[in-house]
């Protein structure tokens, strides 16, 4: 009986020692603790942001080109100039998300292409009857968003100090463009429904996928922690979908000889060259 009370005593002795409250944390502990908590919780990442200005070598031989030379035999005076290069400007915000590799996303806007001239041209279509055209107008407005993935394989940005030294790349980009296009009203255009042509000219209109791979570089400038990019790559973009739509939703494209075959394809591939200035930061 002895023996199970002495139990009894040393066990609510264990009990009403470990009910004891602890030493009560100070504010500047709290916060410390917490502060600890976000340190392991948030990892540090390297970004950038830039301003980039490109410059797109268009192969020569594509259908624009041809209806450019077919169109400036029809006209008594004046010509359609090729398309030979495309200049664009654009916006891009990236992430390094490894140790060598980043992701990008940004827009671009084209300078306009082609040429809008007014004056007295005397213009006669092929198969058709001479007109009078005072505004020789074919003018081709292009812009999209894109998003990449490039591989650093020298000189790679690192999430404590950025771009320190000269760095190599690689990268394949795609996105999504789209294009207008004004011609001269009495340009005759073609009906894929009924073979004819339209009185006069809408804007045509397209869009199509953008594609790239090549070659880039990155060096510091050592002000205000900007650095100056360059790239070198092969950018594929053609439009094969330009057509306008009448009020009864017939499809209105432009052609080179007046058939469905001859329908003009708006193809802007070639090499592309972009120089940019970039900014690294930490988030």
């Amino acid at each position: 009986m002895r023996f199970q009370r002495a139990i009894l005593i040393v066990a609510l002795a264990i009990f009403a020692l470990s009910s004891v409250p602890a030493k009560a944390e100070t504010e500047d502990e709290i916060v410390n603790r917490y502060l600890k908590k976000i340190e392991k919780k948030h990892v540090r990442k390297l970004g950038w942001i830039s301003a980039n200005f490109s410059s797109n070598r268009i192969n020569r031989h594509n259908d624009y080109n041809d209806f450019a030379t077919i169109e400036t035999n029809n006209f008594n005076s004046g010509s359609v100039g090729w398309l030979e290069q495309a200049n664009s400007f654009g916006l891009e915000f990236g992430s390094i998300f490894k140790e060598r590799f980043a992701w990008s996303i940004g827009g671009e806007y084209w300078m306009q292409l082609g040429q809008n001239e007014e004056g007295d041209y005397s213009y006669t279509p092929s198969g058709g009857l001479q007109t009078s055209v005072t505004n020789l107008q074919s003018e081709i407005a292009v812009f999209g968003v894109s998003t990449g993935l490039q591989y650093y394989f020298k000189g790679n940005p690192t999430i404590s100090e950025g771009i320190t030294q000269l760095s190599l790349r690689g990268g394949l980009t795609a996105g999504f463009y789209q294009v207008s296009w004004d011609v001269w009203d009495a340009y005759p255009n073609y009906n894929l429904t009924t073979s004819n042509t339209a009185t006069s000219n809408n804007t045509f209109k397209g869009n199509a996928p953008g594609l790239s791979a090549g070659l880039g570089m990155d060096y510091p400038l050592n002000f205000y922690g900007l650095s100056f990019g360059a790239d070198m790559s092969y950018f594929y973009l053609n439009f094969t979908n330009v057509a306008w739509y009448n009020s009864i939703d017939q499809e209105i494209v432009a052609s080179v000889d007046g058939t469905e075959e001859g329908r003009i394809d708006l193809n802007f591939s070639g090499v592309r060259g972009k120089l940019e200035i970039k900014r690294f930061f930490n988030w």
